[in-house]
């Protein structure tokens, strides 16, 4: 034991034997403190006792104080406030700047008509940024959006859904887009632009994945968000790229679902294809046909495309149905051509043969079950190799046995 110990543990016991008032206590605790650093040992049961003695019941315990606030907590939400009013001052202002310009007349300015217009729509746009700016700090307006309470009405919440769809979701889908070579086997460029996401009997669907034929019987359902304001038409379509076409040694395209006039704003979210013309609003072009492929053939890509009909123009539903006699070679150029359409969801899944396959088909009367697709096989146009080397050398009976690595098998 060091001298030092020898000097202090007198003291220590003495500080034990006092009484167990709060002065006491607070002084044992500082010596034993004291004593600990010259110890190069534990701190044995006896001198441990002192770290779990209980204050009597005639001590008073105080608890301090929580912290007060810093200046720039404590300014913060008035930082806030004075910044939300900045902007919404300069909010009306600009509305004021919108409302003499549309109240000009065209021939003062330069371009005319479309000059006004393309200034008018620029302040516009400025507004709503400015929307966006006098909200984004909010912390109540996050904590909204993150519980998914956001009014999707307002633009602050559209900004911080599309923020947070671009992060993922939209990079796994233009990955989707290239991988499966959706570019340009059906469209010669596209960009989505809103949020679709798939699911299946309440599941949901990771794009490109693989399902079985008797998931995927039944019209599934989307989750759709468009993070522009206003409402418009709408049209969906599902289309089976990979069927194959055995008389003309290609693969052909089939549509196994349209739908149009379907009304939609950034309020909605969900869309059941089960649904549309019933208790939904649109016009079925194309009922639900339940995805198959034949055994043998590679997999199928079902593509769930949303298109976006032209501002007030909604598609006759009779014209719509003669279009679509045929589900089979169905181009889906052509038909955005025909009713000035314009791509901007997108999702897609995969289908193959499976255990089920033949039995949804029966039961929706699709012929071709028992077809079964093999590949042909075609003889070598290459004449014989001639023996060369270690296999000329050895091709006498004496080798017959090594004949079985050298020979080419049939």
């Amino acid at each position: 034991m060091s001298t030092c110990q020898q000097v202090a543990r007198p003291l220590v016991r003495c500080l034990r034997q006092a009484g167990p008032g709060a002065a006491t206590c607070s002084t044992r605790s500082v010596a034993v403190a004291a004593v600990r650093p010259f110890s190069s040992t534990p701190m044995r049961k006896d001198e441990g006792a002192t770290t779990t003695t209980t204050p009597s019941a005639d001590s008073t315990t105080t608890t301090p104080p929580p912290p007060p606030p810093s200046a720039t907590e404590a300014k913060s939400p008035g930082i806030l406030q004075q910044d939300r009013a900045a902007k919404i001052a300069q909010i009306v202002k600009e509305t004021e700047k919108i409302k003499l310009l549309e109240a000009r007349d065209a021939s003062e300015f330069e371009g005319g008509e479309a000059a006004k217009q393309t200034r008018i729509k620029s302040l516009r746009n400025y507004v709503e940024e400015l929307k966006i700016l006098a909200d984004i700090n909010d912390p109540e307006v996050k904590r909204r959006f993150e519980d998914g309470r956001g009014d999707m009405t307002k633009p602050v919440y559209r900004f911080l859904a599309e923020r947070r769809w671009r992060s993922m979701d939209y990079k796994i889908i233009a990955q989707r887009i290239s991988q499966f070579h959706v570019v340009p086997d059906l469209l010669p460029s596209f960009d989505p632009s809103m949020d679709v996401k798939l699911s299946f009997r309440g599941y949901q669907v990771s794009p490109g994945a693989i399902l079985d034929s008797r998931v995927t019987e039944v019209a599934p359902t989307l989750r759709m968000q468009v993070f522009d304001k206003g409402e418009r038409l709408l049209t969906v379509v599902v289309i089976d790229s990979d069927v194959p076409d055995v008389d003309h040694d290609r693969f052909s395209r089939r549509c196994h679902f349209l739908a149009s006039n379907i009304p939609w704003d950034p309020s909605k979210t969900v869309l059941s294809l089960r649904s549309v013309g019933d208790r939904v609003e649109g016009d079925v072009g194309k009922p639900w046909l339940p995805p198959f492929a034949q055994k043998g053939s590679p997999y199928h890509r079902l593509n769930v495309f949303v298109l976006e009909q032209k501002a007030g123009a909604k598609i006759d539903g009779e014209t719509l149905r003669k279009h679509l006699e045929n589900r089979e070679n169905f181009s889906l150029k052509g038909f955005r051509e025909k009713f000035d359409l314009e791509p901007v969801g997108f999702n897609l899944f995969r289908s193959e043969w499976d255990e089920g396959t033949a039995e949804v088909m029966e039961r929706h009367g699709i012929p071709g079950a028992e077809i079964e697709f093999k590949r042909q096989k075609f003889a070598s146009l290459k004449p014989p190799r001639k023996a060369r080397g270690w296999e000329a050398k050895r091709q006498k009976p004496k080798y017959k046995s090594l004949w079985k690595y050298v020979k080419r098998i049939a």
